[in-house]
Order: structure tokens, then sequence, then C-alpha cells
């Protein structure tokens, strides 16, 4: 199918760059944490969110009582001040010896040697990927079988929406809880976004004289045009039609931008800017805010990630839902899952004691520690439980997150070689699909150039 694109002004799109090179990287030198003068063995350990600060700290003092030769160093930096440093440290032979990984970074790590195999330590030797929430640790082998993290916490996606807006409109939140989408007319998701906008003279995009060319409130938030994966922007619906975004679950080789069911969910979900029932790429450009249009009214609706429950659960003035994604051809929603990893630099001197650190970082005593303070959902299940639990103390449902892990009905983050090259193709191009300057059927020779890097 073709998708006539919305004809504007064409401009030339910069992809931002990423971070120093690691192509020229090698491992000439060791850094990392010293041994000190009375003996113990100082640890690096870096992260990069904030909010988990806190219990990482109390994970570390526990660990540190049991282990009293050792000492850890928590240095926090902001996401983009993170990679930056990151891959600065590994260029100077001195990275931190325990670190927190991403799933887009650690397929090059693995290929310059940066990290060390879990299984070649004492303390790590015996990890069990049954110990974690199903397909976590699979994320985390390399395709040498090694392992090269421990899984630390996993993410989500569900909706936000403003329950008084669902509720002027004559919505309820059951309406919320049982929406079904497809591609050709966006089934009951469509209706309800549609009713859920309303334009500046207070005609709603379901009714007569609608306006959608002057909108007040969107029935659902921006979140950019999502890039290579599109985590919280259309992973969610493009997974509910079966797509998947390799041949494989881990490590494959290549990629299916070319797949129908993927350019048609593509072609729906930006058909909404035309119908004036999400904001065009002009107004929330390459730094869009979803919060913040569901705080200040903007949006009813938005499609975000777990990590995010506190951030909208905090917007004042707002009686915050959430709800499962909407269930799609294949029968059930379904999400993009995604999870974080404790890793062991290469670098490290002191790589028994790292490894040490990262056994108690994943297990259930320090994993519950993290879960009861209702940030992130831990990767073992003793931990999302306190999460859940913890949530719930604080008011918050967060069901639609977490029955999409307990019932299956998730699709993997993409983890494959060539991440970075493969976004600096993809980034531009979507954006233009956003903006309405490509058609969808874009992808389909887009794809081949993303498949030529992995050959």
């Amino acid at each position: 199918m073709t998708h006539a694109p919305r004809s504007i002004g064409r401009r030339r799109w910069l992809v931002p760059a990423t971070g120093l090179t690691l192509g020229a990287l090698a491992l000439a030198g060791c850094g990392s944490a010293p041994v000190v003068g009375d003996g113990t063995v100082a640890l690096d350990y870096w992260l990069w969110d904030a909010n988990q600060l806190p219990a990482y700290q109390r994970c570390v003092d526990a660990f540190e009582e049991e282990n009293s030769d050792v000492s850890v160093r928590i240095s926090q930096y902001g996401w983009d001040d993170y990679w930056t440093k990151l891959t600065a440290a590994f260029v100077a032979g001195a990275g931190p010896d325990v670190f927190t990984d991403h799933l887009n970074r650690y397929p090059e790590y693995v290929q310059r040697g940066l990290l060390r195999d879990l299984g070649s330590l004492d303390a790590t030797s015996d990890f069990d990927p049954a110990d974690f929430q199903e397909g976590l640790a699979d994320l985390w082998t390399g395709p040498d079988g090694k392992q090269y993290g421990s899984p630390k916490d996993f993410d989500t996606i569900a909706l936000f929406y403003n329950t008084e807006m669902v509720e002027e409109a004559g919505l309820t939140s059951e309406d919320l809880a049982n929406l079904d989408w497809n591609p050709r007319d966006g089934g009951s998701f469509e209706d309800v976004i549609a009713r859920l906008t309303v334009d500046a003279n207070g005609v709603r995009g379901d009714e007569e004289g609608f306006d959608p060319d002057n909108v007040a409130t969107y029935g659902l938030a921006s979140n950019g045009s999502g890039g290579t994966d599109g985590q919280t922007v259309w992973s969610w619906l493009a997974g509910s039609t079966g797509w998947t975004f390799t041949n494989a679950d881990v490590w494959g080789d290549e990629y299916n931008y070319d797949d129908p069911r993927l350019q048609d969910s593509l072609a729906w979900l930006f058909s909404l800017v035309d119908k004036g029932y999400m904001a065009p790429y002009q107004e929330v450009g390459t730094e869009p805010n979803p919060q913040q249009a569901l705080g200040s009214g903007r949006a009813a609706i938005s499609a975000n990630g777990s990590w995010m429950i506190n951030t909208y659960a905090g917007l004042e003035g707002i009686e915050l839902g959430i709800a499962s994604v909407p269930s799609g051809p294949v029968g059930h929603p379904v999400s993009m899952y995604n999870g974080l990893a404790d890793s062991i630099s290469a670098q490290s001197e002191h790589p028994e004691e790292a490894a040490r650190l990262v056994e108690f970082l994943g297990s259930d005593e320090c994993q519950t520690i993290v879960g009861e303070a209702a940030v992130v959902f831990p990767a073992r299940p003793a931990g999302t439980e306190a999460a859940i639990e913890a949530f719930a103390e604080k008011g918050i449902d967060v069901s639609p997150f977490t029955d999409l892990v307990e019932n299956n009905h998730t699709i993997l983050f993409p983890v494959t070689d060539q991440y970075g090259s493969i976004q600096s193709l993809m980034t531009p191009v979507m954006d233009e699909i956003y903006i309405g300057d490509r058609d969808v059927s874009t992808l389909t020779q887009l794809n081949e150039q993303v498949n030529d890097l992995l050959k």
C-alpha cells in the first residue's frame, strides 16, 4: 500500500552525534579504582538514573557490610553525559569497574572487547537466567554464548491519560482499558483519540465542524518519530500486528523495516497529524515532551514507558489513569520489552571483586531494595513484586505494564551489530515521514541499506 506524503517545505535534517567514536579504541592500558592504603579494593560503579541512585546507594551499603574488603564509589551522570564520559573513559583505558549498560550500546562493546564474560569470574560463574524475568538474560547473551550483563530491571509501554478529560468526553476508564486497534481504521483506539481531541472552539474530533488546523487538545501526545526502534512511539502498534524488528529474537542479521505491517502501522500513526488528533512535527521538533503535553492539557493520552510512572504521577492538577496499549490484530496488546543490565568492564583491575558486586546487585536482596523504592521494575521476580506493592501503596496500579510481561505479550528490543550506524540512517528518514516529506514505502529501500551494514 502506498500512502501519500504530507507536503510541506523540505529542509535538511541532521543526526546529532552520539558521542566519541570507539572505532579506534584499543585496550592498551587498564584503569578503574585502585587498592586503597588499608588493602581495601575500591570499585567504581556508574549509573545514569538519578531517581535510582538512593536505592542503589542502599544496595552498595549492604554489599559493603558483607564485603568489608571492598568499597564502592557510585557516580551518577545524566543520560547524554553518561555515554560521553563512558566512551571517553574507555578510550583512555580507564572505564569504570561496573556500569549500567543499555541494549543499544552493548553490541559494540562486545565487538570491541570492552566487557567481561560473567561466566569467567568466580562470583558470577553460576549465573542462572532462570533467576530473572523470562527472556531478560537472553538479551545480554552475546553471539558467542557468553553472558555480558546481569539484568537489573525491565520496562514496558502503557497509556497514561487525564481521567478528567476522559470523563468530560463521556468515556470511562473501562473504555480505555479495553481498546482495540488496527492499521486500517484505527479501531476503538482511534475513536477514543478522536473523541478526546478538541479544537479551539470546543468541537471534538469526532464532531461535525471540527477544525484540525486549530486544535486546543490533541487526543494523543506526540513523542516524536520514534527513530530506529520506536520504543514508546510505534513499536507497540507494529508489534501488535505480528511484526518483529529482525529475523531473530536477538542478534538478528536482517531487519524488517520493509514489512507492510510496519509501514501500514506508521502510516496510520502519522495520519493522525492530518486529522488533527496528534501534534505535527513542527510543534514538537526533535525534543518532544509528551508528559508536559499531558500535564498542560495539550494532550489527553500519552504512550510512554514504565520508567516514567513517577513523572506522570507527579503532574500537578492531573488525576492520572493508566491503561494498557490497545489490543492489535494478533488478538492482544504487545509492548516492547527492554531491559538494562550491570556489566563489568574488561579494563577493571579488580574483575573478581567487580563480579561480587554484580552478583549482589542482581540478588533478591538488592533488587527488593530497588523495588521498594517504586521507581522501576527490577529484573528478579521478588524485586518486581516489591515494586508492584510499593507503587500500589502510592495509589498507582501498574498492572497495565506488568501484565504484558506476565502474559508474554512482548517483543524484544532489537539487539544487533551496527546499531549506531543504523540509527544514523533511520532517524532522519523517520523524521521526514512524520513531517510528511516522505512516504512510508521509503523504508523498503532503506531496509536494504540497513541490512547491508550487517553483512
